[in-house]
């Protein structure tokens, strides 16, 4: 099996997979859970509570791009969903206000919003009729969390009367994201308590800027949903992933030419080492006949070799060059997938692969089920 997609000048090649059962005449590549369980591996880069980055290695395509679609559009989390303006004296529309507020993330106690809280179930059409006297009777503890936003600009007394700065010359001339307050009720008041209280996960998100005699007063609905319904449900800033890219030096690449490919890549990629006698050996022994001795007396010269293939991003530069051209080969391995995950509070970054898993399994079963059901 070609595991390594070849990365040209102007072209990619072997870019399709053959594992598959009967590509080649006689051989039975089938899917075999012991072969899958040994080549299967994960492999952490670095870790904080919203960044993380690690190797997924040994799986198909589809496979890694079945969890970055999980980790966008499938794990639940906490967001506005319904607004109610009281009083909107800024120049920012009630419709324009009420998508900012949405897009606000939000975090709490994680258990109590995965487990405990229930999704809310929205109204059909013919129940929004008669929800009109009462808005709030499909809003319980356990399915809703209400958030209030009560602020006014005034302006600052004790400012000079020639200062320019609007956050020093007013109070409240920018109304941030920390301005929102959690309104418990019910058992949210046990639940949501302490460190686990519902609060923003980036408290300097400005949603708005006012003036002296401008207010904003509004009553908001957050519940339970995920990133196939709204982008605003998603937990990650960004969920990606690339092939780890090799880079195989084919023949030495020696003094200056060392230094100038070592520049056709990011820092780091490329390092430099004395040409040695065992080096000289090595390229007799792998030209023979073809030696035509160009690497005599080169000992002590520096050498290009690779220090770290994994921050590269294949830019080709160095295939635009005629003296790299032969020595050289780029290519990106087929099973190794680097993935980047950002997450924007509620979750850890690293716990959101986990749940990423355990979606996917159920998916999996419930798949395996309907199967039988065909059956």
């Amino acid at each position: 099996m070609l595991q390594i997609v070849h990365v040209n000048s102007e072209t990619v090649t072997d870019v399709t997979s053959t594992d598959f059962p009967y590509h080649y005449p006689g051989e039975d590549h089938a899917w075999d859970k012991e072969k899958f369980r040994k080549n299967l591996k994960v492999e952490f880069h670095y870790h904080d509570p919203l960044t993380t980055s690690f190797s997924l290695i040994g799986v198909d395509a589809s496979v890694a791009n079945a969890f970055r679609r999980i980790l966008i559009a499938d794990i639940p989390t906490l967001a506005i969903e319904y607004v109610f303006v009281h009083n909107n004296t800024s120049i920012i529309q009630d419709e324009v206000l009420a998508s900012r507020l949405g897009l606000v993330p939000f975090k709490g106690d994680r258990k109590t919003i995965q487990e405990w809280m229930k999704w809310f179930k929205k109204p059909s059409d013919e129940e929004k009729e008669s929800l009109k006297d009462n808005p709030y009777a499909k809003s319980y503890d356990y399915n809703t969390v209400v958030l209030e936003l009560n602020i006014e600009c005034t302006r600052n007394e004790d400012a000079s009367p020639d200062e320019r700065d609007p956050l020093v010359k007013y109070h409240n001339a920018h109304v941030y994201a920390k301005d929102i307050v959690f309104k418990p009720f019910g058992r949210q008041l046990e639940k949501f308590s302490g460190e686990g209280t519902i609060k923003p996960t980036h408290p300097d998100i400005l949603i708005a800027k006012m003036r002296p005699g401008q207010c904003i007063d509004v009553e908001m609905h957050a519940i339970k949903g995920v990133g196939s319904d709204h982008a605003k449900f998603s937990p990650v800033a960004t969920a990606s992933y690339r092939l780890l890219p090799t880079i195989t030096i084919t023949e030495p690449i020696l003094g200056d030419d060392a230094l100038k490919f070592q520049k056709c890549f990011p820092q780091g990629v490329i390092g430099i080492e004395p040409f040695t006698k065992e080096d000289e050996k090595n390229i007799k022994n792998k030209l023979g006949k073809d030696y035509d001795g160009r690497y005599d007396n080169k000992i002590g010269e520096k050498k290009a070799v690779v220090e770290d293939a994994m921050k590269d991003t294949v830019s080709r530069e160095c295939l635009r060059h005629d003296e790299f051209n032969k020595k050289v080969k780029l290519g990106r391995v087929r099973d190794h997938f680097i993935f980047q995950i950002e997450s924007l509070g509620q979750w850890e970054s690293d716990e959101l692969f986990v749940e990423s898993i355990k979606i996917l399994r159920k998916k999996c079963q419930t798949l395996k089920g309907q199967l039988k059901n065909v059956v």
